[in-house]
């Protein structure tokens, strides 16, 4: 600005010396003429660039600077480059924002703001989802005029904001559970954060059962095995009725045998993240032992068929297949009444490899096929432990076969029998060469 002024200074000087020179070699009126003309000149020169400098104050260009002589050159390019400065500042801050607004949105937790007097602010799309609000048309609202929950209203009226708190039917069908949880900030302002715990209310039940149902699997057992035990000890026996509960207590141990073993087993695939290998699967030997297996188990009381494509095989885990596979037989075997047919099938249809059993067993009621894959659940309990079963097996073969990207397809009649397919995608189907003996 010292340059600015100093410019000017000059300029007042030489057209004071310009006129002084006109009086001295012309006359005084001439000078005087041709000073008032400069000073009008110069007051409309003044006056149209400071109009044209309030234009641009009030609707900056940052494009190129202005053109205008002398001083407000000056001035025009000065201003011109402070306002670049600021407009930079100002585009810095607002990218700043908007790449925090972004970063906010894609959060998986919902975030609502609100103000001195509990009123919206902002909210990201998270929130408005939990809570049922809309960022534009909520703005300014009360919050609790909108989320009616009565823990909500209670919790953010107590200003007791230390512990979490745990909401309930909540979501379009009034069936999604919300932790929230109030953080003051600023000026008696508050940050709603919430989160989705529904799936994880879902599975701590899911674990409370399971360890409620080891427990009263395992409880039976035991007490028949140590009800035996005391009658051993306190009782005298011959030799028949002590090889008879002798027998009935090997039963028992086997049983726990059985789950345990099936635990061990669920746990290994459920802990294994590793995709199975991608080696070929010898089917042959795999179909081999099924049908020993069943054989074995039937003993001779059921009709038994296999139909078997021994050049159609899979890439995968050879002992994770015949696992699986054996539970669909062995339970096909166990709940078909005595006379009933099981026909195995394993062939290819529509470049998938499928393996199905049928059976004309008791059949499964419609309700009840979509829960038959969870751990320890049963159609009929008395009639799976008579039958030997654990409560695991089709659990265990649900996750043998999402591990090798394959599907299982139930189809079953009440008194009519079940049918249990399973498809492998072609991705994991080849064909062996075979050649004639």
């Amino acid at each position: 600005m010292n340059i600015i002024w100093a410019r000017s200074l000059v300029s007042l000087v030489l057209l004071a010396v310009l006129c002084v020179a006109v009086g001295v070699f012309v006359n005084t009126k001439a000078a005087l003429s041709l000073a008032v003309i400069a000073l009008l000149a110069q007051g409309i020169f003044s006056t149209f660039h400071k109009q044209r400098l309030w234009r641009l104050l009030d609707a900056p260009v940052y494009g190129e600077v202005p053109s205008a002589p002398g001083i407000w050159g000056e001035i025009y390019y000065r201003l011109h480059k402070l306002a670049k400065r600021w407009h930079a500042q100002v585009r810095q801050v607002e990218q700043q924002h908007s790449r925090f607004i972004q970063a906010i949105q894609a959060s998986p937790n919902g975030v609502a703001m609100l103000d001195d007097h509990d009123q919206i602010e902002w909210c990201n799309a998270i929130s408005e989802q939990h809570f049922g609000l809309d960022a534009k048309r909520d703005l300014r609202q009360h919050i609790t005029h909108l989320v009616r929950h009565p823990d909500f209203v209670r919790y953010l009226n107590s200003h007791q904001y230390d512990e979490m708190l745990i909401m309930r039917g909540m979501g379009d069908k009034r069936q999604n559970v919300l932790s929230v949880q109030v953080f003051p900030y600023g000026e008696n302002r508050k940050l709603v954060l919430s989160q989705d715990i529904t799936e994880l209310e879902r599975t701590d039940a899911m674990r409370r059962d399971f360890v409620a149902n080891v427990s009263h699997e395992l409880k039976t057992p035991l007490t028949v095995l140590a009800g035996f035990l005391e009658t051993m000890r306190d009782i005298p026996l011959d030799d028949e009725e002590r090889a008879r509960y002798l027998d009935l207590m090997m039963q028992q141990a086997q049983r726990m045998q059985h789950i345990v073993s099936d635990l061990l087993v669920l746990a290994t695939l459920e802990g294994d993240n590793k995709p199975p290998s991608n080696q070929m699967v010898d089917m042959r030997a795999v179909v081999r032992h099924l049908r020993e297996d069943a054989e074995s188990l039937s003993a001779g009381r059921h009709r038994i068929s296999f139909d078997a494509d021994e050049a159609l095989t899979v890439t995968g885990v050879e002992t994770e297949i015949l696992s699986a596979f054996g539970n669909l037989v062995t339970n096909a075997i166990r709940y078909t009444p005595d006379g009933g047919s099981i026909n195995v099938s394993w062939r290819a249809q529509g470049g998938q490899a499928t393996f199905i059993v049928a059976d004309s067993g008791l059949g499964i009621p419609a309700a009840d096929i979509p829960r038959l894959t969870e751990r320890f659940y049963r159609v009929d309990r008395s009639r799976s432990r008579d039958t030997g079963g654990t409560g695991l097996g089709l659990a265990i073969v649900k996750h043998v076969l999402q591990r090798h990207d394959a599907q299982l397809e139930v189809k079953s009649e009440e008194g009519r029998g079940s049918t249990f397919t399973v498809r492998f995608p072609a991705a994991r189907t080849a064909m062996l060469h075979t050649t004639a003996a």
